[in-house]
């Protein structure tokens, strides 16, 4: 079973449940008590639930200052973030000026970018890499690279991009909530997140639909400033949201 499913599982079950133990996981996912341990670590580090002794208990509404690696971050909800990204992907018109964050989501929308005639500004290597290899025209921040999410940050990225003006600007972020906006653990990243999308005309969020209701340690953006592209429609709390695209693929075949 991928990651990424078994991670879907554990969270569901824990919605349900409120707790559960290692050795229930291991019985209902048919795999090993390490692999379950690791992927236990996995989401308590993500916020996604708190890892007690034994098993683990649903994470209530609380601030978490942890960050998956990118590597770690791939795997979870691949599938709802390559629909949001491809959608995302297909805003982008010629003569566009573009700032794409680095994260996972973003990531995901450069192989379904098919306008050859934007420019494009990141602050993440491999974003930067990918783009040139496609045959895009790319600019990349420079600064201090960030280990964790091998995003470029610090005073001399923060510079470089408010000399900008980009007409459109794709975010992935840690937390959404209403009070709170777009959160992110990391304050030197959160300062260059906020930079760069002040510095954009049309400001879209990125995100899967279970970051709704997290929140991290720095908001770099409030919530009604963007347009948020999620796959699913969130709590009910959100549902009067105008600033909210639900992205699956009848809304983007009718594009």
């Amino acid at each position: 079973m991928l990651t990424e499913k078994r991670y879907e599982i554990i969270l569901r079950l824990l919605e349900e449940r409120k707790s559960i133990t290692v050795l229930e996981l291991k019985e209902l996912l048919k795999t090993s008590e390490s692999t379950i341990r690791r992927d236990l670590t996995a989401l308590d580090q993500a916020g996604r639930l708190v890892k007690v002794f034994g098993g683990a208990v649903l994470a209530e509404s609380g601030v978490t200052a942890a960050e998956l690696s990118v590597a770690q971050k791939e795997d979870v909800n691949r599938e709802e973030k390559e629909i949001i990204a491809r959608y995302a992907a297909s805003l982008i018109k010629a003569n566009d000026f573009v700032y794409l964050d680095a994260g996972t989501t973003t990531g995901y929308m450069i192989e379904h970018i098919t306008q050859k005639k934007a420019t494009f500004v990141t602050n993440a290597v491999a974003h930067a890499r990918r783009l040139a290899a496609a045959g895009m025209k790319v600019l990349l921040i420079g600064g201090e690279l960030k280990g964790t999410t091998e995003a470029v940050v610090g005073n001399q990225a923060i510079l470089s991009i408010q000399s900008y003006h980009f007409t459109k600007g794709f975010f992935g972020t840690n937390g959404i909530t209403k009070k709170e906006g777009f959160t992110t653990p990391d304050a030197n990243e959160a300062l260059v997140k906020k930079t760069a999308f002040e510095r954009s005309r049309r400001a879209y969020i990125v995100a899967d639909s279970t970051k709704f209701g997290n929140i991290s340690s720095v908001t770099f953006a409030d919530f009604e400033d963007a347009v948020i592209l999620t796959e699913q429609k969130p709590s009910a709390g959100y549902h009067s949201c105008g600033n909210i695209t639900v992205v699956n693929e009848t809304v983007y075949l009718d594009r």
